[in-house]
């Protein structure tokens, strides 16, 4: 059979061939990876990054005096820069001010959210929790979800296009429903494993100790730790726990979704020609519900380590360091490496899918 079956982002819905991934119009099967789109968070020590200084050694929690000295000397340092700036504590976000009196920034997270805000869009993003801890992470980070989510997007429609041929256009409506979900999930596996700085606020004193627990996680698991903040090894373990949990639900629910539209649109089809009569009996044969499952533990550990790590290690550890006064050579180095990613998502979810019995 042909490598084609689709990657992190070629959602199984109902029946198909062989070597593709089902999907409930005859489907489409073969497609690219996901997206991670990850992010590599901020390297960028020289310039503006958002350096970070003392790593983690991967023992330890952020507190104690050595911690304590390294808490005030980020608060003096940024607001040093913002003083340099020309601009008041007052200015900031209220989470970003309060990271800033507490020491859990640096002077280089300050900069670059003023550097951000230059721009348009990253002003307006900036006003979202979510999208602010990446960005100050990762200056490059939308850059990295547009590359994930092209690739996605290009990948599909030329899987589409192999499986269809001479109907593509006729049924463009099955097309844009799966290339639509891939998009959805190329997004979630660039933000799940994107390494943050985070802003959270202290957790409430009556919290459970689950819950204080992967409040100390990052976000990614091989993410640099900023100056006065470290990791241990099982804080780092949990962050892939619970990207991991996520990434099944996101895998399965998105799944399921996919199948449904795919079969709505059969039953849309049927009900006004005779022609797909064949297509809504062949969904009806697929074990819809096991193959989304299936789908979720796949991205749950394949797709999760391999966006991990390329987020993490390759890019904010390898990449960054080397190339951060480089932007756009950073950017295509990144696209390399996750165009690689992408590939080696397809073969990984081809033989798994085998593996299992769902193909």
């Amino acid at each position: 059979g042909s490598i084609g079956g689709g990657g992190d982002d070629e959602l199984p819905s109902g029946g198909g061939g062989d070597d593709e991934l089902p999907s409930g119009d005859g489907g489409s099967g073969e497609g690219g990876d996901e997206g991670d789109g990850g992010s590599g968070g901020g390297g960028d020590e020289g310039d503006g990054g958002s350096g970070g200084g003392g790593d983690e050694g991967d023992g330890g929690s952020a507190d104690g005096s050595g911690d304590g000295d390294d808490a005030s000397g980020n608060r003096r340092e940024a607001l040093f820069v913002l003083a340099q700036l020309g601009r008041k504590l007052e200015s900031l976000p209220a989470d970003l001010a309060a990271a800033v009196e507490g020491g859990r920034v640096t002077g280089d997270i300050v900069r670059r959210y003023v550097d951000l805000e230059a721009s348009p869009l990253s002003r307006w993003l900036l006003q979202f929790g979510g999208f602010k801890e990446r960005l100050l992470a990762d200056d490059l980070f939308l850059t990295k979800v547009g590359i994930e989510c092209g690739i996605g997007v290009f990948t599909k429609s030329a899987a589409e296009y192999e499986k269809r041929k001479e109907n593509f256009v006729k049924e463009l409506d099955f097309v844009l429903a799966n290339v639509i979900m891939a998009i959805v999930a190329d997004f979630m596996l660039a933000w799940l494993p994107a390494p943050t700085v985070s802003l959270r606020p202290p957790l409430a004193m009556n919290s459970g100790a689950i819950s204080k627990f992967f409040y100390n996680c990052p976000d990614n698991a091989f993410q640099v730790a900023l100056a006065g903040r470290s990791y241990t090894l099982l804080q780092r373990a949990g962050a892939i726990v619970r990207n991991g949990a996520k990434l099944f639900a996101v895998g399965t629910s998105a799944s399921l979704i996919g199948t449904t539209a795919t079969n709505a649109l059969i039953k849309a089809r049927q009900a006004v020609s005779s022609d797909s009569a064949g297509e809504v009996k062949e969904a009806k044969n697929i074990p819809i519900v096991e193959t989304s499952i299936a789908y979720g533990v796949y991205m749950s550990i394949s797709s999760n380590l391999r966006y991990q790590i390329v987020a993490g290690v390759i890019e904010q550890r390898l990449l960054e360091p080397l190339l951060h006064r480089h932007k756009l050579a950073l950017t295509a180095m990144s696209f390399a490496v996750r165009t690689g990613n992408t590939f080696l998502g397809s073969c990984l979810w081809v033989d798994y899918a085998r593996l299992i019995g769902i193909q």
